[in-house]
């Protein structure tokens, strides 16, 4: 074989073993971190209603503004304590986290 075949080959499975292990770690993440999804998930929920309530003039601009940033803060504290726990949150930080997604949720109305 010459060395052009060799060098695409390695190349090629190369790109599919780091393929593979980026979809692992990514599956591994979603089935493995049910406290890390469910606080996204949230977050994510609560960014959709905020935005409705922008839309239907329930809140100002400056409000889902704020309500925004209130999140951001959340989820940056989420990926703060992921990071110091090997990628999962505790129990405790579960539910300080979910203590101030309920406080952003009552300012963002029904």
């Amino acid at each position: 074989m010459s060395l052009k075949i060799i060098t695409a080959a390695s190349l090629l499975a190369l790109s599919v073993t780091v393929l593979s292990a980026s979809s692992a770690i990514a599956m591994g993440w979603r089935a493995g971190h049910p406290r890390r999804a469910e606080v996204n998930a949230r977050l994510n929920h609560q960014d959709r209603r905020i935005n409705v309530e922008r839309r239907e003039g329930e809140i100002t601009t400056a409000q889902a503004h704020d309500l925004h940033a209130e999140d951001r803060g959340i989820r940056a504290q989420e990926r703060f304590d992921a990071s110091n726990n090997g990628g999962h949150i505790t129990r405790a930080e579960d539910r300080s986290l979910n203590q101030q997604e309920n406080a952003v949720s009552h300012q963002i109305g029904h």
